[in-house]
């Protein structure tokens, strides 16, 4: 990673927050985005006093013109760019009966479109460098999750956007990965939209007993260099991706199950 400029969107706390710090440490430079500068202003303070080069740029990714500003910054400070991770985004906790469809078009707007304008603009820039095009997607974009209706949605289609752009540029060296890391110690949870479209305020889960945002980091940076294409953290996650295949009634039953027992489940 020495020397490679690595772009992370939602990069001012949990796993965008812990990839921009394991990248520095690995010798790369960093163009880091999110809508609180103030937070980012922080985090490049703290990088750039123990040396390493970092950019920090306000950005709304569900507004085309910031990401192509972020793009532009980008290649105006460092004159390259050799990975970008999609990792902004937003969740959501009802039943689709009772959600107004503003939330669901707010989590597209955030988690995909903010996707697709970040890799629209950075696209030919990755191409030059025969880079990294990665998106964190979730077990949510692999089998759908009840109360996420909109999540779910999105990451399906992050997922299909990135595999057709995979394949696109199939001859011309570009890597990309879709990467599901599984529930991962961040604020996601508490900043999750409910069915008004306000947040949730408080996680429903044991925050402690999930993986810790670096390990997901290190993981992902791994893959990277690997130049994976597909990478699924949990263990829940993986036997998602088998029993969609071979036992997908079993599947749908175990995972209204599992999701039920959440703390004030919206359904029982």
């Amino acid at each position: 990673m020495k020397n490679k400029v690595v772009v992370i969107t939602g990069a001012s706390s949990g796993i965008g927050e812990a990839c921009a710090k394991e990248f520095a440490k690995q010798g790369a430079k960093l163009s880091l985005a999110a809508r609180s500068i103030d937070k980012l202003k922080l985090i490049e303070k703290e990088l750039s006093e123990q040396g390493y080069e970092v950019l920090s740029v306000k950005t709304d990714v569900s507004i085309e013109e910031d990401c192509k500003n972020l793009i532009s910054q980008t290649i105006n400070k460092f004159g390259k760019i050799d990975i970008l991770i999609n990792n902004a985004g937003i969740s959501m906790r009802a039943l689709f009966a009772d959600v107004d469809l503003s939330v669901i078009k707010r989590l597209m707007d955030v988690n995909f479109w903010g996707t697709v304008y970040c890799t629209k603009y950075a696209l030919p820039h990755l191409l030059e460098t025969k880079g990294s095009l990665v998106a964190i997607t979730s077990v949510a974009g692999i089998h759908g999750l009840p109360g996420r209706t909109g999540y779910s949605a999105s990451k399906f289609a992050i997922t299909g956007f990135l595999q057709t752009i995979r394949i696109e540029n199939l001859k011309k060296g570009l890597h990309v990965l879709t990467f599901a890391p599984g529930f991962t110690t961040s604020n996601v949870r508490k900043a999750a939209l409910v069915a008004d479209g306000s947040h949730q305020g408080e996680t429903p889960l044991k925050e402690n007993k999930l993986m810790p945002a670096e390990k997901v980091a290190q993981i992902l940076i791994k893959s990277i260099k690997k130049r994976k294409l597909n990478k699924v953290l949990s263990l829940d996650g993986k036997l998602v991706s088998i029993l969609q295949h071979i036992m997908p009634k079993t599947l749908d039953k175990l995972t209204y199950k599992h999701m039920a027992k959440e703390p004030n489940s919206p359904f029982k």
